[in-house]
């Protein structure tokens, strides 16, 4: 049996989603966060030697990585639905918008985090760089939905997946205002609207207000 183990506002909310659009049988274990560091409990490293999440378990196998897991899922269940075929016209984007996710904009929003943290001065230039490369993510971003239904084109796929704890949840832990991106605000409307995105934030996180705006 394929197990989700959830970690609660973290990157594994996408595995949830992405279970929830295949329709495919899966357990899901929820863990609760630190309430004093917010990281991860014991419980939740023991699962694997890097001790975040996401994490799946399918009887022997332990896998770690969100665009490893969703690959996986994709192609052991998903009969390759939510990814495009190398012969499809927008299989470039796709692919481009699936990294993006993790390999740029989620990098750019951890790095912020942490320079907020650190009390520094507005114009310190590390702060400065660093927030203007995030506005230019962003607007990238914004661009992108707004020229187009979803990353990938007309066809929602595993990049949309992708990048939506990004644009949401993470949020939670580096505050970002969409004020200024109408296009992604309008992008976060069309997934809010999807059953299976509804699904899995109700199961993964109960309760928990979605940073849809």
């Amino acid at each position: 049996m394929l197990t989700v183990h959830h970690l609660g506002k973290s990157q594994s909310e996408r595995i949830v989603w992405l279970c929830e659009e295949l329709e495919i049988p899966y357990e899901l274990k929820r863990y609760a966060r630190d309430p004093v560091t917010m990281l991860a409990q014991p419980d939740y490293k023991a699962l694997h030697p890097i001790g975040a999440a996401p994490v799946i378990t399918d009887g022997e196998l332990v896998l770690a990585e969100s665009a490893a897991v969703v690959d996986y899922i994709i192609a052991r269940y998903g009969n390759g639905r939510l990814a495009l075929k190398p012969d499809h016209p927008d299989f470039a984007q796709f692919l481009y918008w699936f990294h993006f996710a993790n390999g740029t904009l989620q990098p750019q929003m951890g790095r912020n985090m942490i320079l907020n943290r650190l009390n520094l001065a507005a114009d310190n230039p590390m702060l400065v760089m660093m927030r203007a490369r995030l506005d230019r993510s962003f607007d990238l971003v914004d661009a992108r939905v707004r020229d187009a239904k979803y990353l990938a084109g007309d066809t929602f796929t595993s990049a949309d997946i992708m990048i939506g704890f990004s644009l949401t949840t993470m949020r939670y832990f580096m505050p970002y205002d969409l004020g200024r991106c109408p296009n992604i605000r309008d992008y976060l409307g069309r997934m809010a609207e999807r059953p299976a995105y509804r699904r899995a934030m109700e199961k993964g996180d109960p309760g928990m207000a979605l940073l849809l705006s």
